[in-house]
């Protein structure tokens, strides 16, 4: 029985270690943040559709029309309920990854998915419009959790090495459940009235396939042997099967002589010495913390940057400017597809430069290139209408500002945001992030009409000033996360969060690395005494 590492195993050539590993991402991101960009996608489609229901359900009900004012404050409802799940998901995502592991809150948030499509398919055979709103409700909530728990997983089974491109698996499954919502939602498939409910229902086969692939994988190596103590599960069961195949087996024995499975275990070993048995934070305790001080400004500046970056107004204007170079009403939501597919796209170019390029050249590139397609745009929406060719110039603009949104914001956020935090404050790191995202995705829905109404094409000024705000404090504040450890990274924003009063902090950190080098001599001869035993 010999052990193969698959796909080049070694950390040093930078080549994916594992199949299981690339599956893992796949089981969790089609019942995480697919299900988010797949739910915010498919209510566009049938908005007639629902207004006709509303309508029906509203006369037969009480024997008299719907007035209008109050059809808009439903379909509000409707719309916006979902980002009011999502919210009290966020609240709740980081606590559900605590106390059922990752794995276990993500195939327990599948329940709450297939609840949701439930009572949102016989809403229209019922004629109770209220089982929508509910459903819509939950299936936020489902969607709030995925975009917690999802990044969690995947930024602690991550080597450093690839720990980016694998991270940028949130996003890619987030543009793709974008896309095949714009997809499922054509008229052609599951767009007509007849097929409505069928459509609103459908979350719930992505929720099928987390229940049946999810369990074949193992649970978060760092989450077992950091946060339950499970040394010998955390080997076993999680590191050796991300890993490492085998052909007879998986046995610890033959699979701890790898030097990548070592230098993995050594990297959590070394953070849970660091952590030294520290219970998980809360949220709450985590705004009083110093030593994470400005890892959570970076967050909360760079969540709240990713909502209000413009992306918004640039599919709220894209209808209108398709319009204007000449396309069909019929074809302008196959034009839209391409919106998505260009989301898609970079989020896939991403994942393949985020470990060669490093984090702070995409992120800042975004927002600058952002920066500048906001300036073009206002230009060629002013002059929109005096020359034939313009039109053309922002419809390339569009294009331009979604790949740079998808290079930078759209996809590096959510990585950092695993990697600013160790293992005892990343659940409460991402509770905070999930709730200012959430807080500004809803604001941004109520606040931009009356902005867009007001100002114009020249809400892209706003946009403009708030990317290169954004860009600026990037570039101030965070540094390369690229091939650290989570604990090089803490050490790197020690200075920020401290000062130049470190003198005595530092002599303590000395004392504990060297305690650090004898506990691990120590317990790689005992667990490899352990490990003869198996």
């Amino acid at each position: 029985m010999e052990y193969r590492p698959l796909l080049g195993g070694s950390s040093a050539h930078g080549k994916f270690p594992s199949w299981t590993l690339f599956l893992a991402v796949c089981a969790v991101g089609i019942g995480g943040t697919f299900q988010y960009g797949y739910n915010v996608s498919i209510i566009n489609a049938p908005t007639q559709h629902i207004h006709r229901f509303l309508n029906e359900t509203w006369t037969s009900r009480y024997h008299k029309e719907l007035s209008p004012d109050l059809l808009t404050f439903l379909w509000s409802v409707i719309a916006s309920v979902f980002s009011l799940g999502g919210l009290c998901g966020a609240f709740i995502g980081g606590s559900m990854a605590i106390r059922l592991g990752r794995k276990g809150a993500l195939l327990m948030n599948n329940i709450v998915a297939i609840l949701a499509s439930i009572l949102m398919g016989i809403s229209f055979p019922t004629g109770l419009f209220e089982l929508l709103i509910v459903g819509r409700f939950l299936i936020g909530i489902n969607s709030g959790i995925g975009i917690c728990v999802q990044p969690l997983y995947i930024g602690e089974v991550a080597p450093k090495h690839l720990r980016g491109g694998m991270a940028m698996g949130t996003s890619i499954f987030l543009t793709g459940g974008i896309l095949t919502g714009q997809i499922i939602g054509l008229r052609e498939l599951l767009g007509g009235e007849t097929y409505c409910p069928l459509l609103l229902s459908s979350s719930c086969f992505p929720a099928f396939a987390q229940l049946l692939f999810l369990p074949w994988f193992p649970e978060s190596p760092r989450y077992l042997l950091i946060d339950r103590g499970d040394e010998l599960s955390c080997a076993k069961g999680s590191l050796q099967r991300l890993y490492f195949e085998s052909s007879e087996g998986y046995t610890l024995k033959r699979f701890h002589g790898s030097s990548e499975y070592r230098r993995e275990m050594e990297d959590i070993q070394q953070e849970r010495f660091a952590l030294d048995g520290e219970e998980p934070q809360k949220p709450w305790q985590l705004f009083t913390d110093r030593g994470v001080r400005w890892q959570l400004i970076t967050v909360i500046v760079m969540t709240m940057g990713q909502q209000l970056s413009g992306i918004n107004a640039i599919y709220f204007y894209a209808t209108y400017i398709f319009e204007q170079a000449g396309i069909s009403a019929e074809k302008i939501p196959y034009v839209t597809l391409g919106t998505g597919a260009c989301e898609c796209l970079t989020a896939l170019t991403c994942g393949l430069l985020i470990d060669y390029v490093g984090r702070r050249y995409l992120i800042i590139g975004g927002y600058l290139l952002m920066t500048l397609w906001s300036i073009v745009l206002t230009f060629s929406l002013t002059y929109q209408e005096l020359y034939s060719w313009v039109p053309y110039v922002s419809m390339t603009s569009i294009f331009a500002f979604i790949l740079s949104f998808g290079l930078g914001p759209g996809g590096i956020t959510n990585t950092l945001t695993a990697e600013l935090f160790v293992q005892s404050s990343r659940p409460a790191a991402y509770m905070i992030g999930g709730t200012v995202s959430w807080i500004s995705f809803f604001t941004t829905g109520m606040l931009f009409p009356f902005i867009v109404n007001g100002l114009k094409h020249y809400c892209f000024l706003v946009f403009l000033l708030e990317c290169s705000l954004v860009a600026a404090f990037i570039f101030l504040v965070i540094p390369e996360t690229k091939n650290k450890s989570f604990l090089e990274i803490k050490k790197e924003f020690h200075k920020l969060n401290f000062g130049r009063n470190t003198k005595k902090k530092e002599s303590d950190l000395y004392e504990r690395r060297q305690l650090h080098d004898e506990f691990k001599n120590k317990n790689l001869c005992n667990f490899t005494a352990v490990t003869e035993l198996q």
